[in-house]
């Protein structure tokens, strides 16, 4: 008998008996049990089909967070799809990039994006279907009478099961291939090592176009045949009205800030919680400690990529230890190491390299930069630098690349500069990140202009071709850039000149 090792297949496996349990709980009330869910996805998973799409096929969808939308992405896992999530935020220049590189044979928008979503779409011949936030829009009205039931696409393991789309440092954003087998790898990893069970509620309000909602916190979910409160977004007032119903919550570090500003936010609505996760950005030590002596409970701060899923973790029986993201999680291998790819001293500053199966399958249409990412021994160089202990817990200390990561979303200095560079009067720019009390950081740029210019208009001209996360929220204009011997511009140099400065 054939293994299917498609993530779908593996995850059903897990899912209640009872098929009327709660897969999705509504905040506003309703929900959708594990029984609609499946029959939904079948609907969608069918219906696509008879679109003509074939196993493999890429399907690209830039939608509002929705139950809806979950069962699309389930739906691309069941008929063996490759899912392309898109963060909202891609502004037309972006997503044309997005849709040329990967060329969908599906794109599935917003109604209100639709009137420059679908002109991108039929440029690369793919076809085009809308959703809404409501379930509403072609997809869902067309797709009701296809049957509810479906076999789900033999998938083997290193098949494809999504692209997520990671800017490069070059400017040119790579898209990190994942497997079915790499997801199910690190699903069923973290179910055991997070001590999920069928009773558990997650409290999700994190988007899902990217690792941590979708990846992470549904998988997990899956996994364990547990429920979620499913919330459109991240509001504080909502997530403290629904927290005593929840008892897992996963978060950026802006989410447990805005709790901790927040005076009606106490261990009150924490009595049915068993677990607080944080990744996608550093949380500082004083964040943990103060919600600790809030809440009564220690927040457990993990570590993952776009292209690797989670990495490493702090215990759920043992030290959560404030300031570092934990222990190598079972089944990886996490190896500091210096320029000459040798192992650091404990204590010392090294480049962090992992192996495991859940390492993706290297960047769509790039094996010459796949193969600069990985070593002669299959070891994938992360960019981020850290020191490890005497007892192996991990701090995240810097990132080779300068990457700046503003409310837990990456952004990659090379792809602000090069629409900061094209502004009339602009000779040369850097982007870097400066300390952020809401978000961690925030981007900032040094501009060195030939006339005269302000920030507003600086601002206003990268709203046009960026997400608003990878938009300078500070602007700061110099006569030169500072350099090394070498002319290297000294991003370090600049994050400490501004440190606690207001742009100007």
């Amino acid at each position: 008998m054939t293994t299917n090792h498609n993530l779908y297949d593996v995850l059903s496996q897990r899912f209640p008996a009872n098929g009327n349990q709660p897969f999705i709980v509504h905040p506003t009330g309703g929900q959708l049990s594990y029984s609609q869910m499946e029959h939904c996805s079948a609907q969608l998973a069918n219906y696509l089909c008879g679109l003509g799409l074939s196993t493999g096929d890429r399907v690209a969808v830039q939608v509002k967070k929705s139950s809806e939308a979950l069962m699309v992405y389930l739906a691309c896992l069941r008929a063996g799809f490759i899912y392309l999530p898109l963060n909202t935020g891609y502004t037309e220049a972006e997503l044309k990039y997005f849709f040329s590189d990967a060329n969908p044979s599906l794109v599935i928008a917003d109604p209100a994006e639709q009137s420059y979503c679908q002109p991108l779409a039929q440029q690369q011949s793919a076809l085009f279907e809308t959703l809404d936030a409501m379930g509403g829009g072609s997809l869902f009205e067309r797709s009701a009478s296809s049957s509810p039931y479906f076999d789900n696409v033999i998938s083997g393991a290193d098949d494809l099961a999504a692209i997520l789309y990671t800017s490069g440092t070059t400017g040119r954003p790579k898209g990190a291939m994942l497997s079915h087998g790499n997801l199910a790898a690190n699903a069923l990893m973290l179910h055991d090592y997070w001590g999920w069970n069928q009773d558990d509620v997650l409290l999700h309000a994190l988007p899902i176009f990217h690792v941590h909602g979708l990846f992470v916190a549904c998988h997990c979910v899956l996994a364990a045949g547990a429920s979620m409160i499913f919330m459109p977004s991240f509001n504080v007032e909502d997530v403290i009205t629904q927290l005593p119903k929840a008892t897992v919550m996963m978060g950026v570090p802006t989410f447990y800030t805005r709790l901790l500003a927040t005076g009606d936010f106490s261990a009150g609505q924490c009595s049915a919680m068993r677990l607080f996760i944080s990744g996608s950005a550093p949380l500082l030590a004083t964040t943990h400690q103060a919600f600790e002596q809030r809440t009564g409970h220690r927040i457990l701060e993990r570590y993952g990529m776009s292209e690797t899923s989670m990495l490493i973790s702090n215990p759920l029986q043992g030290e959560r230890r404030a300031g570092t993201v934990g222990l190598p999680l079972p089944g990886i291998t996490v190896r500091l190491v210096d320029a000459d790819n040798q192992a650091v001293a404990i204590g010392d500053v090294g480049s962090i390299q992992v192996k495991g199966p859940n390492i993706f399958q290297g960047y769509w249409k790039m094996p010459e930069k796949t193969a600069q990412e990985f070593t002669e021994d299959g070891f994938f160089i992360t960019g981020d630098q850290g020191v490890i202990s005497a007892d192996g817990y991990i701090s995240i200390v810097g990132r080779t690349k300068d990457m700046v990561i503003s409310g837990g979303y990456n952004v990659y200095p090379k792809e602000v500069e090069l629409v900061i560079d094209a502004i009339e009067g602009v000779k040369e720019s850097a982007v870097f990140g400066v300390a952020d009390a809401d978000f961690g950081e925030a981007v900032a740029v040094a501009i060195v202009a030939d006339r005269a210019l302000d920030s507003v208009a600086v601002i206003t001209s990268a709203k046009e071709k960026l997400a608003a996360y990878k938009v300078p929220r500070h602007v700061y204009f110099l006569t030169e850039l500072p350099r090394n011997n070498m002319g290297k511009v000294q991003k370090n140099s600049l994050r400490e000149m501004f440190s606690g400065v207001t742009s100007r």
